[in-house]
């Protein structure tokens, strides 16, 4: 397995396993500005292609 060199989709990835975790577990309340930022940034990032 090859891992992406890309940090703008990694971001993106741990934004999804996070939103995926606090939706499929109840117990689990990540707070929403821990999102925010993990999207912005790799909105960031894949935006300037890094």
């Amino acid at each position: 397995m090859k891992l992406t060199n890309n940090i703008g989709f990694i971001l993106l990835a741990i934004y999804l396993i996070l939103i995926a975790i606090t939706a499929l577990i109840p117990g689990v309340a990540i707070p929403s500005i821990i999102f925010g930022i993990v999207a912005l940034a790799a909105a960031i990032f894949i935006l300037i292609g890094k």
